[in-house]
């Protein structure tokens, strides 16, 4: 006998879209079985009702058994066997086609009997079943949406647990009810063999045993057919009892799970971050107006550098988006947890996913970033995965406040890293690219905040009171006082991190610190950045809180050895900053680099070129005419300054309190 199509019992929890694609074509074979059991069952009781009619009615019956034939079952064509059998019966059904109808009685037993069992019995279970496993899917379907829709910033543990204990309970429900419904359905390939053999054996033999004037001739040639029909039919039932009894066993099996695999964000297993492909349900946001929205609960997957997704029942999955050289990054999205934002590299297509725990949450954003850098075309990209991200948590050990300067600031009148070239022995090197390690020490730590202590934020309020300037620069010259400058001119920026580099003479080392800061963001899912206003005057660089208006920290320009824009992400913008370090007891200091990486809300660019005609002023003021020259190619303001451009700070700049955002970078 040919292999029988079974649905895995396995899959029945993870319900994907094949898994459905594949349960709908047996729905369908259940159909096409049904609608022609009942042609069949009618045609019997046609034989069995009309015994006046008994040729005409053997006759149909005969048609109707060569039909099996051309049954276009969805998971193949009927057996040969049993193709080739049913056509023998034909053949006997039509020389037996003017028999007696006193078989009325065997055929009810032998015949009907049978059919209608089959019918009544293991066809209607298929219905029944199907429509409580349809029931069991909307019910955990339901328990997933009100699940989703849990807030983040106002959680109830007691509605917590009460959404997770329905969805786990939906969820087995719905796993007990399509293992049912497909061990029936699995059994029915079976029994579909024997519910179309068993009727015609029993009406053969009857129709022996009943009529034995003229029979011997007739019997003598369908002894033997009907033995291997016989045996046919016995050892179809012999690996229906042994693959029923194998699924009874899978079925215990997966139910003595633990409860936890039908919890929501109950996985033990720990965080894979060197995945290149990923597969899942996620939820999407979808605009339904203009300022309404809604959410629908797809499968996603990867394949190369695309995500897909696969509506259920769909044969084959679509492509939603390139994810070569997009962004990643985790968003606050109408107080749903989990979610994250994906924007194509033009900036001009993005959309929102919500993942269904946190596991799977930093797992899909470390995928698609993963992909995002194109490693799914290396040659082994497990190994490059994994390689590139051993690599960047050795490189990166994330320091949360300036309160822990004590272990490595990028301060530059404190931090001074191991290894340290000056200026001039990087002025020696090769024209050949710079190797990381030459630009930046292993292992430096990274600052991603800048804070300042509550005492420090009392003495900036405090009438007549002078503000100590944390990180060792002196307020002379980059105090609010000073900033009637010929240049004043305020960015709003976030800040994304700083760090200790060796040199600061090239801007080599200004992109490496960018590669280094926003791989730790990602791999520590430090995502959340703070608004400032970034000014810079003819004399300095100050960081300004816009609700407080306190200076967190502030830059003689002098001191900025270098500035840069990110070559392919124009928001991403840094500089280089130059200090003593007098810890060796150096009557001059040894000069220290820090670099400071921002993200704007306008082109880097911008800012770059307000730094250098900072620079320019700065410069100028020493020779008179020199400044003038500057001021006649210059427009000014009607207070005497440099005109640039309008101020980008918005209403946050008069006190508004700035909200926290997910860095873009």
């Amino acid at each position: 006998m040919p292999a029988v199509h079974t649905l895995l019992l396995e899959e029945a929890l993870q319900d994907s879209p094949q898994t459905r694609s594949l349960l709908s074509v047996f729905e369908e074979d259940a159909g096409t079985l049904t609608d022609y059991t009942n042609q069949l069952l009618q045609s019997m009781q046609r034989v069995y009702g009309a015994q006046s009619e008994m040729g005409l009615a053997t006759e149909q019956l005969s048609r109707q058994l060569l039909e099996y034939e051309k049954q276009n079952f969805a998971l193949g064509k009927g057996d040969e066997e049993v193709i080739s059998t049913l056509q023998q019966f034909a053949k006997t059904v039509g020389e037996l086609n003017t028999l007696h109808s006193e078989l009325a009685t065997q055929m009810a037993d032998r015949m009907i009997f049978p059919m209608i069992q089959f019918r009544e019995k293991d066809l209607t279970e298929i219905s029944t079943l199907r429509e409580i496993f349809g029931i069991a899917s909307d019910e955990h379907e339901a328990a997933m949406v009100k699940y989703s829709r849990l807030p983040k910033k106002k959680e109830n543990e007691k509605v917590k647990a009460e959404l997770v204990g329905e969805v786990a309970y939906s969820r087995r429900k719905q796993h007990q009810a399509s293992m049912q419904y497909y061990c029936a359905l699995n059994a029915l390939q079976y029994r579909k063999r024997v519910a179309m053999l068993e009727p015609m054996l029993g009406y053969t033999q009857a129709q022996i045993n009943f009529y034995k004037k003229g029979i011997d001739l007739v019997s003598k040639k369908m002894d033997s057919f009907l033995g291997s029909v016989s045996s046919m039919t016995q050892n179809i039932q012999a690996q229906l009892d042994s693959e029923a009894e194998a699924m009874r066993m899978t079925q215990r099996e997966l139910l003595s799970m633990e409860d936890t695999v039908y919890m929501p964000d109950r996985d033990p297993a720990p965080v894979n971050r060197t995945l290149i492909q990923k597969a899942g349900y996620l939820n999407i946001r979808n605009k339904t107006g203009l300022v309404t929205t809604a959410w629908d609960r797809l499968y996603f997957f990867t394949q190369g550098g695309n995500l897909m997704c696969q509506p259920r029942g769909a044969v084959a999955g679509g492509m939603v988006l390139d994810l070569d050289n997009s962004s990643v990054m985790a968003v606050e999205c109408e107080d749903r947890r989990y979610c994250f934002q994906i924007t194509s590299p033009n900036g001009k297509t993005s959309m929102i996913l919500q993942a269904e725990s946190k596991r799977e949450y930093e797992e899909w954003i470390c995928t698609l970033n993963n992909i995002s850098r194109q490693i799914y075309l290396t040659d082994n990209p497990e190994a490059v995965a994994i390689r590139l991200n051993q690599t960047a948590i050795q490189a990166v050990t994330p320091i949360t406040s300036f309160e822990k300067r004590g272990e490595g600031s990028p301060n530059p009148d404190r931090a001074k890293p191991g290894g340290m070239q000056s200026s001039s022995g990087a002025s020696q090197k090769t024209s050949s690219a710079p190797e990381p390690e030459d630009l930046i020490v292993p292992g430096t730590p990274i600052q991603f905040d800048i804070m300042l202590p509550a005492s420090e934020f009392q003495d900036q309020n405090r009438v007549g009171g002078r503000r100590t300037n944390p990180f060792g620069e002196t307020d002379d010259d980059c105090s609010p006082e000073s900033d009637d400058s010929l240049l004043q001119q305020v960015f709003a920026v976030r800040f994304l991190g700083s760090m200790a580099v060796r040199s600061g003479q090239t801007q080599e080392v200004i992109y490496e610190a960018m590669r280094q800061v926003l791989a730790a963001r990602a791999i520590h899912n430090i995502f959340r950045t703070t608004e400032s206003h970034l000014m810079v005057t003819s004399s300095c660089l100050r960081l300004i809180d816009p609700q407080t208006q306190v200076t967190r920290i502030g830059f003689q320009l002098q001191e900025v050895t270098q500035f840069v824009a990110h070559q392919e992400n124009g928001r991403l913008m840094g500089f280089v900053v130059e200090g003593r370090d007098w810890s060796e007891d150096d009557e001059e200091g040894e000069p220290s680099f820090s670099a400071f990486v921002f993200e704007s809300n306008t082109e880097g660019d911008k800012i770059c070129y307000t730094i250098s005609l900072g620079k320019d002023i700065m410069e100028a003021k020493k020779d008179p005419e020199a400044l003038v020259q500057l001021l006649k190619n210059m427009p000014l303001t009607n207070e005497g300054k440099f005109l640039l451009l309008d101020n980008e700070t918005g209403n946050t700049a008069n006190g508004g309190a700035p909200d926290e955002e997910e860095s873009e970078a």
